[in-house]
């Protein structure tokens, strides 16, 4: 028998006050999608989520255009919070694996104050999604599934960063998560093949991290169809947007 996954539900949108600046805008980038939405001082949402198509070639200079199409469809905000599906420092995309090859070495965060001037951070979407999930208790694993696979491990709500686990060699030499679990492995293999892995990557990143509660997110947790572990939460698609405050929490 076949059981169909539940998604937590994204928080509901609460008024504009004096207290809720500063406001956020916080972007997802993603795959097949540019998301965007309004976060208060407290990381809650106080604008609907817009969203446009990531551009056939995504090169830095089409995805900028299309963010900022996305921004004429927000009100005003603060400062700018972005998730990149990839490895950023400082600021700085250092790889991006299922956008473009030109975002090696790309100052987004500096390119993002330029364009719209505002102050912005951006951070590993797995990243920002994970810091609007978890609960800071103990080890705490994110697993993101969409285009491609990200990862971000937490203990008692510090990130370990850098994890790429996506990119990590598993099951078959020359053969890594995302090949499996993201959309190129939900393509190759079909849904229920797809949900066997996904519960045999549960079990393996369990007994690898000792993590003590794991979280899935991204667009293809909506494909789930088996009832996970009871210290396994899929979570609201919208995470890669709710965790945008906490890219500015050392400012706070």
């Amino acid at each position: 028998m076949t059981h169909n996954a539940e998604t937590a539900p994204t928080p509901p949108i609460v008024p504009i006050t004096a207290s809720s600046h500063p406001i956020t805008m916080t972007i997802d980038i993603g795959g097949s999608g540019l998301k965007a939405m309004l976060l208060d001082a407290k990381g809650r949402p106080v604008s609907e989520r817009q969203r446009v198509l990531t551009p056939d070639v995504p090169t830095p200079d089409a995805v900028l255009k299309s963010l900022d199409e996305l921004r004429k469809m927000i009100p005003h905000f603060d400062r700018v919070s972005a998730g990149f599906p990839g490895v950023v420092k400082h600021g700085v995309t250092l790889a991006a694996f299922n956008l473009h090859p030109r975002w090696a070495g790309f100052p987004l965060q500096a390119e993002l104050e330029k364009r719209w001037k505002k102050p912005a951070r951006v951070g590993n979407d797995a990243d920002v999604a994970g810091y609007g999930v978890i609960k800071n208790q103990g080890v705490e694993l994110v697993l993101t599934l969409g285009t491609g696979t990200g990862g971000a491990l937490f203990t008692n709500g510090h990130l370990c960063p850098g994890l790429e686990i996506g990119h990590h060699i598993w099951r078959k030499r020359g053969m890594t998560y995302e090949d499996y679990l993201g959309r190129r492995g939900l393509d190759k293999f079909g849904k229920k093949e797809w949900n066997k892995l996904l519960q045999e990557a549960i079990k393996t990143t369990e007994a690898l991290f000792n993590w003590d509660h794991l979280y899935l997110g991204g667009g293809n947790t909506k494909k789930i169809e088996f009832l996970p572990p009871k210290n396994v939460e899929i979570v609201s698609n919208e995470s890669g947007l709710l965790g945008g405050v906490y890219l500015w929490k050392d400012q706070a």
